[in-house]
């Protein structure tokens, strides 16, 4: 009988965009068959858009190791939890050149094989109206509403106590 082959998953986002000179989270999750191996790696590759070779990024092995050379060193930094599955990293000061895509590769042995998650970068000069920033302004809108009720609720409050005491006046001086 056939064993069925184990395999990690990796997750990632397909693209993404980011502002010229920020810092961005590349996340990066997996899943496993087996538990989590003391020989666990994490490969971060990058293949710049104009299709040249690719270019290691970051390595994993018992602990992060960054690279000593390359357009990326000293602007990556770990900022995964293998204990939660997630082995992304952060790029610092983006920059145009950093367009193209990233590879991670998760191996768990016995788990070698299995998908390699790629997320597309686009480094923009400035930021697109998108669904976060509808998020936004719906929830702003949102809020600015609340407060708006509350005043007038307040208001109408205030002006039904001052009416409530103006007729206990004119009732005692009937009286």
């Amino acid at each position: 009988a056939l064993w069925p082959a184990a395999a990690v998953e990796v997750h990632t986002s397909k693209e993404v965009d980011a502002v010229n000179g920020t810092n961005l989270r590349l996340k990066c999750t997996f899943s496993s068959s087996s538990p989590i191996s003391q020989h666990l790696s994490v490969t971060w590759n990058f293949q710049p858009e104009d299709l040249s070779s690719h270019e290691p990024v970051f390595y994993y092995l018992k602990e992060p190791y960054k690279l000593s050379v390359g357009r990326f060193k000293e602007r990556i930094t770990w900022d995964g939890n293998i204990e939660r599955n997630d082995v992304s990293i952060i790029i610092w000061n983006l920059q145009p050149t950093d367009n193209g895509t990233f590879t991670c590769q998760v191996k768990n042995p016995p788990d070698v094989d299995g998908t390699i998650g790629e997320v597309r970068l686009r480094v923009v000069q400035k930021v697109h109206f998108s669904e976060i920033h509808f998020l936004a302004v719906a929830i702003g809108s949102a809020c600015v509403l609340m407060i708006i009720v509350v005043i007038v609720v307040i208001i109408c409050r205030h002006h039904r106590k001052k009416a409530q005491e103006k007729r206990i006046e004119v009732a005692d001086t009937e009286l």
